[in-house]
């Protein structure tokens, strides 16, 4: 599987810690930064981990910054990008079976590396159920999108 994966300076060091971990599992990986603490803006990089997935260049994202909800904010902004902060497995994988979530982020000041990884790997594995009620709710969530209001 493809995975864009990037972080501001707060998400950084879990950022790090997922990309040497994932590598390690055979996952191909789209690091598109930051490459420091140095201070930057997540919009930045919840906008180039979007823009990878609808693109098709990879085919779910993950976004680390400090508490997950900024990034989540402008991530959902891409049309398209389905993202949903988790700080729990059931949130991750239900987050896509239910809703068919395509980026995962998390706050990078709120959780370890250790439960990181259990999540990253409930989001990763987790398919969308397609069952008729989640398409419905989908559907509806893509006209809301479609409509812009």
């Amino acid at each position: 599987m493809k995975i864009a994966i990037g972080a501001d300076h707060a998400g950084y060091p879990l950022k790090q810690e997922l990309v040497g971990w994932l590598t390690g599992k055979g996952y191909e990986l789209t690091d598109l930064g930051t490459n420091s603490t140095d201070a930057v803006d997540y919009p930045d990089y919840a906008r180039a981990v979007g823009q990878a997935v609808i693109d098709g260049k990879t085919e779910r994202g993950i976004i680390v910054c400090g508490s997950g909800v900024g990034a989540c904010v402008a991530a959902n902004k891409i049309k398209g990008i389905r993202a949903g902060v988790c700080h729990d497995t059931f949130s991750a994988r239900q987050g896509v079976e239910d809703d068919d979530m395509n980026v995962l982020c998390m706050g990078g000041r709120i959780i370890g590396g250790e439960l990181a990884k259990e999540i990253v790997i409930a989001f990763l594995n987790a398919k969308f159920s397609g069952l008729e009620r989640h398409r419905r709710r989908k559907e509806k969530v893509l006209k809301i999108e479609a409509e812009g209001r």
